[in-house]
């Protein structure tokens, strides 16, 4: 195997492989993708009600010339209408991180599909899942969405009524969902909307203020403008990369947001990763308001968030005037029957301490696959876990969104997803990021190490 000088590199990207190595594979992978993969092909090809062939734009955003067609998805694999079957690492990019088809969750659903799916009425089990997330996260009052990024759009709300004043305070290159005042990065001292956001209502300037990830002082300066209403985070990043709190980065966040009477409201959709209650219950963390969506429901849509008892109280002020109807807030299947059924049931059966403690050992185990890999070739790579999820990067860790944006190496990404996929695994789109269920067994985190350990002795060989 070739140890490689960083001169073997072209353009901003150092990464240690051989770039007139990586065009030639890229070619190579994608015909075999092309020639496993027909019966996808034929329906790309045959699709015209669909804008971009595909449901949703995202399903356009894995590598390959057409996407994969889904036939069957259960517990830690699915299989594609080719008949290939494949370890899947993604888990429906969280939303099926208890395993697909659980079980239970299926025979919840079916039962509560078969009693009515939506009323709009309360539920004995929207009680039960209320007390169960007080329980998990600590916060005493909630409410239903049907995803996290309408619980955003909701809290963003309740937090602008109850202080009185105009702005939210996120993380340069978080994501938060779709939510307008969230699609933002900072360039220099000013907010712009982020590459790629879409008709922007306004100039987010005026709705939001940017700090770097992990950067205290900045936070503490952009506080002092005295405007801001709320702080919404993820406790770690996640959706630009993995990205680690330094030691006292969250207790400074939570110092600050304190002494400038800032709502801290922490995004837990994908950080339930650290354990039953997320990032909160591992690391001892104090929002005065929770989200979460996705994972609770084991596939079904549902998104929730969480108040401190200060806050839902004040809350529960707004939501009792005769203009709730019309408040921006809610929706008419939010909290319905059939999405409480299936959380009740997903907090019953998954998403429990023991679970946890095999899915973490499943990424520990990937890590060190991946570690021992680029090690072997002296690459200036890194990984990062967070509780059952990993994720690799071709250089050393980012400390900010910012220089995980800068790390973002396009033309590898896809080769090592296509590799992968070519071989019988699919990771998580947008990243080199694997998640780990409980219907995971090790034979899963073998095979994903070979086929690392070949891309990177063809990327680096010659």
């Amino acid at each position: 195997m070739a140890v490689l000088s960083p001169d073997d590199d072209a353009g901003c990207h150092v990464t240690g492989i051989r770039r007139e190595r990586l065009s030639a594979l890229m070619e190579q992978e994608t015909e075999r993708f092309i020639d496993l993969h027909p019966r996808s092909a034929r329906h790309a090809d045959s699709t015209s009600s669909l804008v971009a062939g595909v449901p949703m734009p995202w399903m356009r955003r894995w590598p390959g010339p057409f996407p994969l067609v889904l036939d069957e998805a259960k517990g830690a694999r699915f299989t594609d209408i080719d008949g290939i079957e494949y370890v899947d690492l993604c888990l429906g990019d969280t939303g099926a991180m208890t395993g697909h088809a659980h079980p239970e969750v299926a025979q919840a659903v079916h039962a509560q599909l078969q009693r009515g799916a939506t009323v709009m009425l309360p539920t004995a089990d929207a009680a039960w899942v209320g007390d169960e997330l007080s329980r998990r996260f600590g916060l005493p009052r909630w409410q239903f969405a049907l995803s996290a990024t309408d619980a955003n759009r909701f809290v963003l709300r309740f937090a602008r009524a109850i202080t009185g004043k105009p702005k939210v305070l996120v993380h340069d290159w978080c994501y938060h969902g779709t939510v307008d005042e969230t699609l933002v990065v900072a360039l220099g001292d000013r907010t712009i909307s982020r590459p790629g956001a879409i008709g922007p209502q306004v100039n987010p300037s005026l709705t939001t203020r940017v700090v770097q990830f992990n950067d205290l002082v900045g936070l503490e300066q952009a506080a002092a403008h005295g405007d801001i209403a709320c702080m919404l985070i993820e406790p770690a990043l996640t959706n630009i990369g993995i990205v680690l709190p330094e030691p006292g980065y969250l207790e400074g966040v939570r110092e600050i947001t304190r002494k400038h009477g800032i709502l801290l409201i922490i995004d837990e959709t994908h950080t339930i990763c650290a354990g039953p209650g997320g990032c909160t219950a591992a690391w001892n963390l104090e929002p005065d308001i929770l989200v979460i969506g996705k994972t609770i429901g084991g596939g079904t849509p549902v998104g929730a968030y969480g108040f401190s008892a200060e806050i839902g109280a004040k809350v529960d002020a707004l939501q009792l005037d005769d203009g709730i109807d019309v408040s921006g807030v809610g929706g008419t299947l939010a909290g319905n029957a059939l999405s409480m059924a299936a959380v009740r049931a997903t907090l019953t059966h998954a998403l429990l301490p023991d679970q946890f403690t095999y899915t973490t050992g499943l990424a520990s185990k990937w890590t060190e696959g991946v570690q021992n890999a680029y090690e072997q070739r002296s690459l200036p790579w890194s990984v990062q876990q967070l509780g059952s999820r990993a994720e690799y990067w071709f250089c050393p860790p980012p400390r900010t969104g910012a220089d995980a944006a800068a790390a973002v190496d396009h033309e590898l990404d896809a080769f090592m997803h296509l590799w992968a996929i070519n071989r019988g695994v699919l990771l998580t789109p947008f990243h080199n990021m694997a998640l780990f269920s409980p219907f995971h067994v090790q034979a899963d985190v073998d095979r994903h190490s070979e086929q690392f350990d070949a891309a990177l002795d063809a990327l680096t060989s010659g």
